[in-house]
């Protein structure tokens, strides 16, 4: 009996002494581990949420230079397109960051893009707030306020001592925002070289909606500055969509 009992242990505690034997040292497994992550970091960099760097104050004070946003990535591939209110990062149109110094990244700052903690290096991005979408009315008349399809809008995300509309050439306009296109501003008017700046160029200052790489949802760092971005309520006023 003794026997018998002893020899089924031993059956049962071959396979998984065994399997002991066969199991790699942590040295071995680390770098599958750190390939395995590096794959779903960029997948989620891809598809899901990337960081951005906020490099000026042009959006103050909503967002504050050095502050790193989450820009929410999968929306689009479902078919949402942007809308007023929301601040979104997109490509540069074309121009619109001429002449501006780019520093050439360091090896770490290569090594976050990569997986989305940082914009890819040699990429060239903007972040502002979308005003109008296909089919609206832009207007600025004086210091303002800004109108969408003819509403003012309250602005309570303006920058404190900012007018709602700039009294320079550029600053006073009206423009229809054709299909497929944005109008955008930021919140520091008198601080940002928006949509209104580039009238003079081939799409009139117009954004297309193609170049949006996604929305800023939160601000992620420093945690001291940590809060969501949602859509003020003004863009929610009855009337503000024209009729079709």
């Amino acid at each position: 009996m003794s026997d018998l009992a002893t020899e089924a242990r031993s059956d049962r505690e071959g396979p998984e002494a065994e399997r002991a034997k066969r199991r790699r040292p942590f040295w071995v497994e680390l770098p599958m581990l750190a390939g395995i992550a590096l794959v779903l970091a960029f997948l989620i960099k891809t598809f899901l949420l990337q960081a951005f760097l906020i490099p000026s104050g042009s959006m103050q004070n909503t967002l504050q230079v050095d502050d790193r946003v989450l820009v929410d990535k999968l929306t689009p591939w479902f078919g949402s397109e942007p809308d007023r209110g929301e601040v979104v990062v997109f490509r540069d149109p074309g121009g619109w960051l001429a002449g501006r110094p780019v520093k050439e990244p360091t090896t770490v700052q290569k090594a976050l893009g990569f997986v989305g903690l940082m914009p890819a290096a040699g990429e060239q991005h903007l972040i502002k707030r979308v005003i109008g979408v296909a089919g609206d009315t832009v207007e600025c008349k004086g210091e303002g306020p800004l109108k969408v399809n003819g509403k003012p809008l309250t602005e309570p995300y303006v920058f404190p001592g900012n007018t709602a509309c700039s009294t320079d050439p550029e600053g006073q306009f009206k423009v229809t925002v054709p299909s497929g296109s944005l109008w955008v501003m930021g919140d520091h008017r008198q601080a940002s070289q928006d949509s209104r700046y580039h009238r003079s160029d081939a799409r009139g200052g117009m954004v297309p909606v193609t170049d949006v790489v996604g929305r800023a949802v939160v601000i992620a760092w420093p945690v001291t500055h940590w809060s969501t971005l949602p859509v003020p309520d003004t863009f929610d006023q009855p009337g503000l969509t024209p009729a079709p």
